[in-house]
């Protein structure tokens, strides 16, 4: 919800040893990964579309399991005398952090959302537009998350938080005003072992059609806000079309809500309707965005309004909160090892120098094809908005494609086909798949992962180097960022849209690197290997020995002449190595350091 000022703190705490007692009976597998897929940020659910585990916003709200055993919990959220949303707890693991961003989709045009620390730190901080606070334990907030905003913990402990939406009613909005006055009274609220809440959650869904006279709200509330990124004539012309096209949308909208209403019957053509202006959109928006956070206009007309305006049931969806189907298989291939990386890691080097090895077989090089081949995986397909896989996106019948086509195309190292009796160990490296582990976990449960890192400085000065030669596109005309994406795509590659290139390459290094980690964190410790790149170059021959033992191929004469010598440029070199290269860009990688410590940090931790 827009708001005047970033932040509010309210007259209002409450008993933080209570609040901590309640989290403390919660069990570890209660608290499930952030619907977003955000790096060390998890949640467990208390408010939710039927009470069931999921993460969905339209829908009958009720109380979950979890927050039927916390009576404490309960009378928090009662106390404030509104109707709750969707809300959770929040977790914020240690020397982790919210990535920059602003909360455009429908759901939070009318919705505050409520924040309580219940575990936290002196260092934790919460950006929002230009200011930054901290929220200390039992105090309750709220902020305005339509400007950007992101959140710090640079601490070695996790945070937790209270987190619940809601439209807020007079009294509530009245007791937010409050908390402004000078000298407010601070009201503490202490449990009630002898109260029994009463508790309001929201009990309506999006209608199969939206009503006309909320499109024009919400037509009206985005074209205040539109701008163009300058005062040229072709940003002026821009600018003018895209208004008439929103203003042509919600004027055709209600002229077939006249002549249908939400009837069956005309439900094609307020789909065709849609389906147009979004097809236009992109185009007719770059170089527009929102004042005030910089959202690029089409994305924001994409999460507010289209996805919005027509919520009837599509042919053949599962219901809100049904558990995903899992299926598992033997694997044909055993034991196939997995280089995963960061772009421009050195895992090309990395995977050249493995498959001088007469013991393995490979695809013959980058297998972009082998993910994106399937439909149901490629980028754009439902439940696909990156490059990202969990277990969820599994099924049987893609688990079998991809192991079919893995037999059909396998080569050894003089490049001729192999059939897998040969006994050789499979080798697969292809940066996007560093995005997929709990997926090819569910094809390969046995599988093996080498884990290769780069000095932060010198891989970020790569990634920049690789988007500026043009040769790296991997994604054109995507819908949330103006030309051409380079290298892999992250979750949360929408919030980079119109932002340096240093913070792009920052972005891409971090959250791999991150997204690695976590995902590594939950396979056994006998199946993955680390490695920093800078031993891969000094000592190229005790590394090759370290890894032939840990994935069980032999040191065989091949190999040993390899790395007998200086290790020769990989295929997919941009410019010469060099000492301290990443000085050609230093005054710009020096700006995003700050923002990657942690995580470097981290990694030097597992080294």
């Amino acid at each position: 919800m827009r708001l005047p000022k970033p932040f509010y703190k309210l007259p209002v705490t409450f008993d933080t040893e209570r609040l901590r007692a309640e989290l403390a009976t919660f069990p570890a597998e209660a608290w499930a990964k952030h619907p977003n897929d955000i790096a060390g940020n998890s949640s467990l659910r208390l408010i939710s579309v039927g009470g069931g585990e999921n993460d969905e916003v339209n829908g009958a709200m009720l109380p979950t399991r979890h927050l039927e055993s916390s009576p404490y919990l309960r009378q928090v959220l009662s106390s404030f005398g509104v109707v709750w949303s969707r809300s959770r707890l929040l977790r914020l693991s240690a020397q982790h952090g919210v990535p920059q961003h602003a909360d455009i989709n429908y759901h939070w045009f009318y919705r505050a959302r409520l924040h309580i620390p219940i575990v936290t730190h002196p260092q934790v901080r919460f950006h929002c537009g230009d200011e930054s606070v901290h929220m200390a334990a039992g105090e309750s907030w709220i902020f305005d998350n339509w400007r950007l905003h992101r959140v710090d913990n640079p601490v070695e402990a996790v945070r937790v938080h209270l987190v619940a939406d809601t439209a807020g009613s007079a009294a509530f909005w009245n007791l937010v005003a409050q908390g402004d006055a000078p000298g407010a009274a601070m009201h503490v609220h202490q449990f009630d072992p002898a109260r029994e809440p009463n508790l309001l959650t929201e009990r309506i869904s999006l209608p199969a059609i939206m009503p006309p006279g909320e499109v024009d709200l919400l037509i009206l509330d985005l074209r205040a806000e539109l701008t163009a990124a300058g005062e040229s004539t072709q940003n002026s012309r821009r600018l003018l079309e895209f208004h008439q096209m929103l203003d042509a949308f919600r004027r055709d909208w209600r002229q077939l809500y006249s002549l249908f209403g939400d009837a069956p019957t005309g439900w094609p053509e307020f789909t065709k309707l849609r389906d147009s202006v979004r097809a236009a959109a992109p185009s007719l928006g770059a170089g527009l965005f929102m004042k005030t956070n910089r959202v690029a206009a089409h994305t924001v007309l994409e999460g507010r309004v289209l996805r919005a305006v027509i919520s009837k049931p599509e042919a053949g969806a599962a219901a809100p909160g049904a558990a995903t189907r899992r299926h598992s298989r033997p694997p044909v291939l055993k034991r196939p090892v997995f280089v995963i990386a960061a772009p421009r890691s050195g895992s090309t080097l990395l995977f050249e120098t493995l498959a001088a090895s007469t013991g393995i077989c490979t695809l013959g090089g980058e297998a972009h094809w082998l993910v994106e081949a399937t439909e149901s995986l490629r980028l754009g397909a439902a439940g696909v908005e990156s490059n990202r896989l969990t277990a969820a996106h599994y099924s049987l019948e893609v688990g079998e494609q991809i192991v079919a086509t893995i037999l059909d195309r396998l080569v050894d190292c003089n490049g001729r086909t192999v059939t897998p009796d040969r006994h050789l160990r499979f080798v697969e490296k292809t940066p996007k798949n560093s995005l997929r582990i709990p997926f090819f976990e569910q094809i390969f449960p046995d599988a093996r992962f080498i884990y290769l890192w780069r000095d932060p400085r010198e891989n970020i000065s790569s990634i920049m180097e690789a988007w500026r030669s043009g040769n790296w596109k991997t994604y054109n005309g995507l819908d949330g960022f103006d030309g051409p994406w380079s290298l892999l795509l992250p979750p949360g590659w929408q919030q980079m849209n119109q932002r340096d290139l240093q913070e792009i390459a920052a972005f891409q290094w971090e959250t791999t690197n991150q997204i690695i980690m976590d995902d590594l964190a939950q396979v056994p410790r006998d199946r993955w290997s680390v490695l920093d790149y800078q031993s891969l170059l000094q000592d190229p021959k005790a590394v090759m020995e370290k890894l032939c033992r840990f994935i069980e191929v032999d040191f065989d004469p091949a190999l040993s002449a390899r790395v007998s010598m200086p290790l020769p440029y990989s295929r997919f070199t941009q410019t010469a190595p060099a000492p301290d290269k990443w000085k050609n860009n230093q005054a710009e990688i020096e700006r995003v350091m700050p923002g990657v410590e942690l995580t470097w940090k981290r990694l030097r931790a597992i080294r």
